[in-house]
């Protein structure tokens, strides 16, 4: 008989929880299998809010009598607080488990640790983190909402080979091919959030709703949430009737209060539209911190940002931008077209440093994702007085 590791079957719980990818929000994605004598007896997943956890699941999938003495490998901590549903660490200890694999702790500092805690106290061994990198690339927006307070932000950026993202004249359909696009629509539909400037509003008037083909085989159409369209609207000037708007209760827009007309804000609230406000910033414009704050108290975990230069270069300056997913067409547009970023950089050393994270090749065009590096601003002033 083959015996397999920890990571083994870990690797199966991970997979399990990636079904959960368009649909588990605000939730975490979460994957369990339950084995014994080397054969999985039970597995689950965590398919919605408000549904079983994958524990509950997994202990539902199997037969109750074969789950005593069986080992649970999970991708995240059990819970062992009472939310929508019980704590999952009650049900594997009822279960009769022997041993719980756990793939990382639960990064909400109010919990952590404690669902450990109570199935250690009930005689079950625990053993973990086992393939903790994988399991936490499953949440990134979870991870980063409970530890800074802050959604995990995506910039989507599409330009030709020459760097650029729009003629002069602003026309910009289409960069990239249809493939390209499609990969777009499974980002939007796998985020809690788009997040978009006035400027692109008023110059394109998007919808900015995901739009998944029935026939796509990576994505069920039919379970794919519609994520909240964000617009950065500084002095509240978008007309009721622009498209991001519907429906007006998926619309949310983020202005400094004393540059709005009350006229013009009573006829967005009538309409349905959720209106915030955020302070101004050190640059006089709408404070972008303060805006994502907001979203990460609403329970929004991952936020892509699908903006014009000016906004994504805003963004980067403000260090809230945690991945850069790059579309690059074998397109030509000329010196005179619009930049990818807005950034006024002066030498060499202000440069932006990123890091590859992938290559992939997607139709004609080329996927490139980058992770941002960001200059400690303490750390240099301390280096500078040594």
């Amino acid at each position: 008989m083959t015996l397999y590791t920890h990571e083994y079957w870990m690797a199966k719980a991970i997979q399990l929880a990636q079904k959960g990818l368009y649909t588990t929000h605000p939730n975490p994605r979460v994957g369990c299998v339950l084995v014994k004598d080397q054969q999985i007896i039970g597995q689950g997943f965590h398919a919605k809010a408000g549904e079983g956890h994958a524990e509950v699941n997994a202990l539902a999938d199997a037969n109750p009598h074969d789950v005593i003495g069986a080992t649970a490998y999970v991708t995240l901590e059990p819970c062992s607080h009472h939310g929508r549903t019980p704590p999952c660490a009650d049900a594997l200890i009822k279960a009769g488990i022997a041993h719980l694999v756990y793939g990382m702790q639960d990064p909400n500092p109010e919990v952590s640790g404690r669902g450990l805690t109570k199935i250690r106290k009930a005689g079950i061994t625990i053993t973990g983190p086992i393939l903790e990198a994988d399991c936490e690339a499953l949440n990134p927006g979870f991870i980063k909402r409970m530890r800074e307070g802050l959604p995990y932000v995506r910039a989507k950026l599409a330009m030709s080979l020459d760097g650029r993202t729009a003629m002069a004249s602003g026309e910009s359909q289409w960069i990239t091919g249809a493939d390209a696009r499609l990969d777009v629509q499974r980002l939007r539909a796998q985020s809690d959030a788009i997040v978009t400037g006035i400027g692109s509003v008023l110059t394109d008037n998007p919808s900015m709703t995901v739009r998944i083909n029935s026939n796509d085989q990576n994505t069920d159409a039919k379970n794919v949430r519609q994520p909240i369209r964000v617009i950065m609207d500084t002095a509240l000037s978008i007309v009721p009737e622009a498209k991001i708007l519907f429906p007006a209760q998926q619309a949310w827009l983020f202005s400094i209060e004393e540059e709005v007309e009350t006229e013009h804000l009573d006829t967005l609230t009538k309409k349905g539209v959720t209106v915030k406000f955020a302070p101004r910033g050190h640059d006089g414009r709408l404070d972008l911190l303060d805006a994502m704050e907001q979203l990460a108290d609403a329970g929004i975990n991952e936020v892509l940002l699908e903006a014009g230069a000016e906004l994504a270069g805003s963004f980067l300056q403000a260090g809230l931008i945690d991945e850069i997913v790059v579309y690059m067409a074998p397109k030509l547009l000329g010196s005179s077209a619009r930049p990818l970023l807005t950034l006024p950089l002066d030498s060499m050393d202000e440069a932006v440093e990123l890091t590859l994270k992938s290559v992939r090749q997607i139709g004609q065009d080329i996927r490139l994702i980058y992770l941002p590096t960001y200059v400690d601003d303490d750390f240099e002033e301390s280096l500078l007085e040594e």
